[in-house]
């Protein structure tokens, strides 16, 4: 009896033996394995975290760098355009065109052919200007039979109209031999009919106006004595 329980108990010895060695062995075997599995981990963490750091400022700097001397340019560009165009732009060669309210008008009564009124412009101080359109708009009154007809005499184009220098228009307020007319004692006069600035001149005298005509501004006065060819 004695003999199978102290058999018993080195089996028992041996197998608790047997078992503390093997957990030995896998807690070494753990402990590598977690120190190896740490020791890979840290340089591929840092690794990783050193690339996407590189990454991000290598990336950031150039990107930014190239986008800000991109606007420069363009800014440069559009301001050496706009510049440029300016200058395209501008009126070098060209003179502008007297509007009625550009000039100051005079208006004297003259007794060659049965009578007319001589009408000079002169540009206002100041301005230089060209008459574009060679016959004024002129009428008296507003109503249609009022409106005096060019006859083509005279005539200069364009007239530069600046300082001293002036221009002349002939009008004759009545060319028929009736005693029929209409008296007035204003004249309006336009450099043109879509003049949005007609002048009102006051006549000399009043006026019997019955198929008005003018003539063609030009700077040779006697050029401008109206009559019906």
């Amino acid at each position: 009896m004695r003999s199978r329980l102290a058999a018993r108990s080195a089996r028992l010895v041996l197998a608790a033996a047997a078992v503390t060695a093997l957990a030995a062995t896998t807690t070494a075997c753990n402990n590598d394995d977690t120190a190896d599995a740490g020791s890979s981990a840290t340089p591929s963490a840092v690794a990783s975290a050193g690339s996407d750091g590189s990454d991000s400022s290598s990336s950031d700097s150039p990107t930014t760098s190239g986008s800000n001397s991109h606007d420069s340019t363009d800014k440069s560009d559009s301001g050496d355009d706009s510049k440029s165009g300016s200058g395209d732009g501008g009126k070098s060669g060209y003179g502008q065109s007297c509007g009625t309210n550009d000039l100051d008008f005079t208006v004297t009564s003259e007794s060659q052919a049965g009578g007319y009124y001589l009408v000079t412009a002169k540009a206002k101080s100041g301005i230089t200007c060209y008459l574009d359109v060679n016959t004024p708009s002129v009428s008296f009154g507003s109503g249609a039979d009022g409106v005096a007809s060019p006859v083509g005499q005279g005539g200069e184009d364009p007239i530069k109209l600046t300082g001293s220098a002036v221009a002349y228009t002939g009008i004759s307020p009545k060319t028929t031999k009736s005693n029929a007319g209409k008296q007035f004692e204003n004249v309006i006069i336009a450099i043109s009919d879509n003049d949005p600035n007609p002048a009102e001149l006051k006549l000399p005298d009043t006026a019997n106006v019955d198929k008005p005509i003018v003539t063609n501004w030009s700077t040779n006065r006697a050029e401008t004595v109206p009559v019906i060819v």
